[in-house]
């Protein structure tokens, strides 16, 4: 029993200090290339993943629930110059659609977002991200990216967390009656 509770604690140590590296891997796999937003009954997608070659950026392609794949979407050409591309959809049904993207210079999806649509006069955006794996269900706030400098500083607190762990550890084991 007296040793089965440090090695017990030092697990939970373990775990704690590998959770946000599992966070941060999950956030970079759902990080979508794409915005889309909905005004009235128009859906604008806007990307900065496409390059131009001599057929064009790419295209994108607005899909039903129905609707299973690219090609049965509503398609349109994406336009604009190397730093930003848009693709626009004009009297678009009240529904939930799904918008993919994909490149003509790589052949590969830029990315793809479920959207809202209501029908209304006044400008709403209401969209939410789709990671291309699935749904990465569990962490609140998953598709968030957080910069170099935050994730290099939760790392130091949860190293310092370790190492004040393992010394308290260390402590009680040669002096027990001791915090």
């Amino acid at each position: 029993m007296h040793t089965f509770q440090p090695l017990f604690r030092s697990c939970l140590t373990v775990a704690a200090a590998a959770l946000p590296l599992t966070l941060t891997a999950g956030q970079a796999a759902a990080a979508s290339g794409i915005s889309v937003s909905t005004n009235g009954s128009t859906v604008s997608v806007t990307t900065s993943a496409c390059t131009s070659n001599n057929n064009g950026f790419g295209r994108a392609s607005l899909l039903t629930s129905s609707q299973a794949n690219f090609a049965q979407g509503r398609q349109a050409d994406l336009a604009g110059t190397n730093s930003t591309q848009t693709a626009l959809w004009s009297n678009v049904s009240p529904g939930t659609y799904t918008v993919i993207v994909v490149c003509t210079s790589t052949g590969q999806t830029a990315g793809t977002q479920s959207v809202i649509v209501s029908g209304a006069a006044t400008p709403t955006i209401s969209a939410t991200a789709s990671p291309s794996r699935g749904v990465m269900g569990g962490f609140g706030g998953g598709t968030k990216d957080y910069g170099t400098l935050t994730m290099a500083a939760g790392g130091g607190l949860v190293a310092a967390g370790a190492l004040a762990t393992v010394m308290v550890l260390r402590r009680r084991r040669t002096k027990p009656y001791r915090l």
